[in-house]
C-alpha cells in the first residue's frame, strides 16, 4: 500500500490496476469493522490489514427526504439528483474500494472506475456520488446498470467496454487524516472541488448552485438527460450518516392504466394483495406489463382480495400475458413474472386478472417503456375503458445532453464556503 505522501493525481500502480478485476480485498488478511446502520459485508483490505483513513468502509451514506417543491429561503445548495448506484468511494494509495448504498463492495461490477479514480482521487480521500451509465441516447440509463449485477466476471467485463460507467462525486468526507463529517456542507463542497479540479470523465464533478431559481429550471431541463430532479441540502449541516437530512425533489405524473394481474402480499399469501400488475396498450393493440402499484395499508390490501376476486374468473383463458404465466424465468423484464438480478429468490408469482378495470397512478419518469419506481394508486377510473389506456397519454420528457449538464457553469463561482471559525 502507499505510503501517506503518495501524490494525487498519480496514475495508479500495478496493485490498483490488479484492484480493477477483483472485488475489493481480495488476498486481504482480514476484515474492517462494521459500522453502524449499513449490513455487515465482506470488507478486506490488503498488506498491513487496514487502509490508513480516518475511517473505514462500510459507512451508511446520508439520506434524503421526499419533498413536493423545492425548498425556499437561504442557506441551501442545489444539485441535480443523479439516476445511478449510489457509491461511497474510499481511497487509501493504490488501494481503491467502492462501497454500495447497503454498505457492499462494488468494484467486481464497475471494474473500469477503479484506474480512473485513482488518477483523480486525491491519494488519501473518501468521496460520496452516484455511479451512473450513458446510455446511446446520450441520456442516464439506470438498466444497463442493473446488467452489471451478475455473477459471471467475463459478462461484467464485456459490459463495461461497451457502455463504461462514470462516477459524479458531490461530496468529500475525509482527505488525508481528516474527518470532514463534522464540517459544514460549505467548506466541504469548496474541499471538494479543489480536490477534483483537474478531475476528467468519467470522473465528473456534479454541478450545483444556491439559486433556486436555476435549480427550478434544471428540474425542468434536465429530466431529458435522465436525471430524477433536484436534491437540495443545508449549507451549514454536517454529513449525517444513515440520516435523512437531505431533501430530494422528484418528477410527480398521472396515468390510466389498465390492472391486468396482481401479487399476493408476503406476509399473507391469499389473504392480502401485494401489488398491482400495471399494463398499457401500444399502437398495435398489444398490452405491456409497465410496473407496479404498491404500497397500501393492510386494510386496503385485504379489501382488494374481495374487490378483484370477480375478475380472477377466467382469467388465464384470453390472457395477453398468458404466454409468460407458466414461464417467469424466461424473456425481458417486460414480463410480469421475470427475474431480474435484484429479486432472484423472491416469490415473482402473479395472479391473472381480466384486463377490465383501469387505475390511476402516480409515477415519477418512465425508463424506457416501464416505470422507473414503482407507482402509487391513486384512484379507480370506472368511467375509462381499458383500451384507452395506451402509451400516447404519457408526457413526452424533452431530450437533453448530459454533456451540457456537465457544461453548466462551473460549480466553483456559484458555490463560496462560509466563513466558519477554526
Amino acid at each position: 500500500m502507499a505510503s501517506p505522501a503518495a501524490g494525487a493525481g498519480r496514475a495508479p500502480t500495478a496493485g490498483a490496476r490488479a484492484g480493477a478485476a477483483r472485488s475489493p480485498g481480495a488476498g486481504a488478511r482480514g476484515p474492517l469493522p462494521a459500522r453502524p446502520g449499513v449490513n455487515p459485508a465482506p470488507w478486506q483490505v490488503q498488506d498491513n490489514g487496514t487502509v490508513r483513513l480516518p475511517f473505514a468502509p462500510p459507512l451508511a451514506p446520508m439520506l434524503s427526504r421526499a419533498a413536493d417543491r423545492i425548498p425556499d429561503g437561504d442557506g441551501w445548495q442545489f444539485e441535480p439528483k443523479w439516476d445511478g448506484f449510489r457509491t461511497l468511494v474510499f481511497r487509501d494509495g493504490d488501494e481503491v474500494l467502492l462501497q454500495s448504498r447497503d454498505g457492499k463492495p462494488m468494484n467486481r461490477y464497475f471494474p473500469e472506475l477503479v484506474a480512473p479514480l485513482a488518477v483523480a482521487l486525491p491519494a488519501r480521500c473518501v468521496v460520496d456520488g452516484e455511479v451512473v451509465i450513458v446510455g446511446a441516447g446520450g441520456a442516464l440509463d439506470f438498466e444497463a446498470l442493473l446488467l452489471r449485477i451478475h455473477p459471471a466476471a467475463s459478462r461484467v467485463a464485456r459490459l463495461a467496454a461497451e457502455m463504461p460507467a462514470s462516477f459524479v462525486a458531490w461530496d468529500l468526507l475525509a482527505l488525508d487524516d481528516e474527518d470532514l463529517r463534522e464540517a459544514p456542507l460549505a467548506r466541504r463542497r469548496a474541499r471538494l472541488e479543489q480536490a477534483l479540479a483537474a478531475a476528467r470523465p468519467p470522473v465528473h464533478l456534479s454541478p450545483v448552485t444556491r439559486d433556486r431559481a436555476l435549480a427550478e429550471d434544471w428540474f425542468r431541463r434536465f429530466e431529458g438527460a435522465g436525471l430524477d430532479g433536484v436534491m437540495a441540502k443545508r449549507l451549514d449541516a454536517p454529513y449525517r450518516a444513515g440520516e435523512r437530512t437531505m431533501v430530494k425533489v422528484k418528477h410527480v405524473r398521472t396515468a390510466d392504466c389498465v390492472v391486468a394481474g396482481f401479487r399476493w402480499h408476503v406476509k399473507g399469501p391469499g389473504t392480502m394483495v401485494g401489488s398491482l400488475l400495471l399494463g398499457l396498450y401500444d399502437d398495435a393493440g398489444s398490452l405491456h406489463h409497465v410496473g407496479i402499484a404498491a404500497a397500501f395499508t393492510d386494510a386496503v390490501r385485504r379489501q382488494l382480495v374481495q374487490e378483484l376476486a370477480p375478475l380472477r374468473e377466467g382469467a388465464l383463458a384470453r390472457h395477453p400475458w398468458r404466454d409468460w404465466a407458466d414461464a417467469p424465468d424466461e424473456g425481458s423484464q417486460r414480463l410480469p413474472g421475470a427475474t431480474s438480478r435484484w429479486n432472484r429468490g423472491k416469490d415473482l408469482r402473479w395472479e391473472p386478472l381480466r384486463p377490465e378495470r383501469v387505475c390511476e397512478v402516480a409515477y415519477d419518469h418512465m425508463q424506457g417503456t416501464r416505470f422507473r419506481h414503482a407507482a402509487q394508486f391513486r384512484r379507480w377510473r370506472p368511467d375509462k375503458r381499458p383500451e384507452d389506456c395506451r402509451y400516447d397519454q404519457l408526457e413526452v420528457t424533452p431530450a437533453y445532453e448530459l454533456e451540457r449538464v456537465f457544461g453548466a457553469p462551473p460549480p466553483a463561482r456559484r458555490v463560496r464556503p462560509a466563513r466558519h471559525g477554526s
